[in-house]
């Protein structure tokens, strides 16, 4: 995969056929395990991405795919207006070319309808990615390293993509 003149698109994605198994055999190539997990989770139902507020959202140059993340109720949280960002994941041959950023940004701008706060739980190396996002980090939680406030005085900061409403 190679980025070119080829536009990136957004749109909600189903974890099979061969575009996913493609991003999948690049993520275990670097000892990455969560777009298998997303693929397993999707099958054996544990996770679908749902409920309301849910989506797996893919990053497509042409037909294939990018990245993707996704976006789903925080298990680990009783409220239910706690959003969790999932399972982010860029194809090497296109990162630091704004993909994450996109896929984060689009799942974040159209998320208040149904989350108060988006949290994720990131490796170190990513922390500075997040917080370039607006995420504030959080500390003494083991299920959550930074949260994103979109409603309240700590709102997200304006000027975020047009929201991308989810498949129902």
């Amino acid at each position: 995969m190679q980025p070119g003149r080829t536009a990136l698109v957004l749109r909600p994605v189903v974890p099979e056929g061969h575009p996913f198994s493609a991003l999948e055999e690049a993520s275990l190539r670097e000892g990455y395990r969560m777009v298998r997990r997303i693929r397993e989770e999707w099958a054996d139902g544990g996770n679908r991405f749902a409920r309301p507020g849910e989506i797996l959202l893919g990053a497509f140059l042409g037909e294939a795919l990018a990245g993707l993340c996704g976006r789903t109720v925080d298990p680990y949280r009783s409220d239910p207006r706690a959003g969790r960002i999932r399972r982010l994941y860029v194809h090497p041959n296109v990162r630091r070319l704004g993909t994450g950023r996109r896929l984060v940004e689009t799942l974040a701008a159209d998320a208040l309808p149904f989350f108060d706060v988006l949290n994720v739980r990131a490796p170190a190396e990513a922390f500075p990615f997040y917080e370039r996002l607006g995420f504030a980090r959080v500390t003494g939680d083991g299920t959550v390293t930074h949260r994103l406030r979109l409603s309240g005085p700590e709102r997200r900061p304006e000027g975020r993509p047009a929201p991308l409403t989810p498949r129902a």
